[in-house]
């Protein structure tokens, strides 16, 4: 169970053998297994190493995850759940989200426009209403 690979992108699948595991005991509040169940899961991956990923998109993982890299290893935990297998699988989904955004390409850039003419002569409509419901509210003048 373990040994899954983590499938990021139809294209891109972090396999088995680039993670690696550590486990503990979960904080918190529990019954009489709490002292004995190690089912916090830390998974780590070197993504500096990576085979899988190609030079453009290491390139943006290290920039984009940045913060969260340690000499170049995510590390992501999971504490959620009572059994571990649950959190193991919490943590593959968790890395595969989190490195499916750092490697999407970025969003063309926004072409300007201008605004159309109906735009501004509905925009100063509105304007010359709300000028004539104020002026209706003062005091009357002689």
């Amino acid at each position: 169970m373990a040994d899954r690979d983590v499938r990021v992108t139809a294209g891109l699948t972090i396999p088995a053998a680039e993670l690696s595991w550590r486990f503990s005991r979960s904080s918190g509040p529990g019954g009489q297994g709490v002292n004995t169940a190690d089912s916090r899961v830390e998974l780590m991956w070197d993504a500096t190493a990576s085979a899988v990923l190609s030079a453009v998109q290491r390139e943006r993982v290290l920039e984009r995850l940045a913060h969260r890299l340690v000499d170049g290893v995510i590390t992501i935990a999971a504490s959620e759940e009572r059994a571990q297998l649950r959190n193991r699988d919490a943590a593959r989904a968790r890395l595969a989200a989190l490195v499916a955004e750092a490697v999407r390409p970025p969003a063309p850039p926004r072409r300007a426009t201008k605004p159309t003419r109906g735009s501004k002569e509905r925009r100063l409509e509105a304007k010359q209403r709300r000028t004539d419901v104020k002026r209706m509210r003062r005091r009357p003048t002689d």
